[in-house]
């Protein structure tokens, strides 16, 4: 089975750009450097050709823009060239992330292989269409699919459309809401896919925050795409979703930390060497609570339990009084077994 060079890693945090370039490819330019700033593995844009997967019908789903009439207008302000295209690929290959973008038509899945891409991802609303499915079957690369609008039997329709191995598709958990508040974040379903589908599962965060993508990443996610927007412009379609790079930043450390943390696991039957030697310094052991004699039949009174740790315990006390010393012993000295007569 081919070892997929993304969903191969450990995890996997992307960058999605989206639209927040608002067509201006200088921006994207900008937002790619900041993504790799932040310490992403790959930034996604969405490719959209606005004559192959849109009319003058489509409705807005918000009306954001002024700038467009409609909003085959706006996917057509949208486009870039092949050109520029490339040199967004060339771009991210130069600061070492990943270039991705998702496709909305076939035609933008050819151009996206004649740029050279090298995992698909496939976006909320487009899990149900048949068309760009068998399109990207027809690449043979590794898909993820985010979740948002599909139903578990949607999901397995589509995965089984595309005829991947495991090892090479990925399932997102999405909410379509944005922002996204809690009681949408469905968390619960992230253990639900990898158990149903036996894939890499990741979420799809638009709740503006790295809250729920810490959480998603301790529950086993191991994908996870957030937007990012630039920090002086909070007017996009997804700038209320969307994080800023000192926030991607965090994010980026913060599913480090919890991934670092799972593959490691404590266990709690056996003792490190450090926490024996942490034993030491915080543990007590059996000292002389006064000066005591050579000879002195020791009572319950002449002992105290005080730090450090490594001598004698507590619950040896009971075996020791009645016991005879062998030698003097001063205030706080502790107790050893070859202080005492043998019984």
């Amino acid at each position: 089975m081919r070892q997929n060079v993304l969903l191969g890693k450990d995890h996997l945090v992307i960058a999605e750009i989206a639209q927040a370039h608002d067509g201006d490819a200088t921006v994207a330019h900008s937002l790619i450097d900041a993504a790799a700033r932040a310490g992403v593995h790959a930034v996604k844009f969405q490719t959209h050709i606005a004559s192959a997967e849109s009319t003058s019908r489509e409705p807005w789903r918000v009306k954001f823009s002024k700038r467009d009439a409609t909003r085959f207008d706006y996917w057509q302000r949208m486009e870039f060239s092949v050109q520029q295209w490339r040199e967004l690929k060339a771009h991210c290959e130069e600061v070492g992330v990943e270039f991705m973008s998702s496709p909305f038509s076939p035609q933008a899945v050819e151009l996206l292989m004649d740029i050279g891409v090298r995992v698909w991802k496939v976006a909320s609303g487009e899990v149900a269409n048949e068309q760009l499915l068998d399109s990207l079957k027809a690449t043979k690369l590794p898909v993820i699919f985010s979740s948002g609008l599909s139903t578990i039997e949607e999901l397995h329709l589509a995965v089984n459309r595309v005829q991947l191995p495991q090892a090479e598709f990925a399932i997102l958990q999405c909410a379509t809401q944005y922002p996204t508040s809690p009681d949408y974040i469905g968390l619960n379903v992230i253990p639900e896919i990898e158990s149903r589908f036996g894939c890499v599962v990741g979420i799809s965060d638009h709740t503006a925050t790295i809250f729920a993508t810490v959480a998603a990443a301790a529950i086993g996610a191991r994908i996870f795409e957030v937007h990012i927007r630039p920090e002086n412009d909070d007017s996009g379609p997804d700038a209320s979703s969307s994080l800023i790079e000192l926030q991607l930043a965090d994010l980026v450390k913060g599913v480090a930390f919890v991934r670092e943390a799972l593959r490691n696991p404590v266990d709690k039957h056996t003792l490190s060497a450090d926490q024996v030697r942490l034993r030491g310094v915080f543990g007590r052991s059996l000292v002389a609570s006064r000066d005591l004699q050579l000879g002195h039949v020791l009572m319950a009174s002449d002992f105290a339990y005080k730090k450090p740790g490594g001598g004698l315990q507590y619950h040896d006390l009971h075996r020791l009084v009645g016991r005879r010393l062998c030698r003097d012993l001063v205030l706080n000295q502790e107790f050893a077994e070859s202080d005492l007569e043998v019984v």
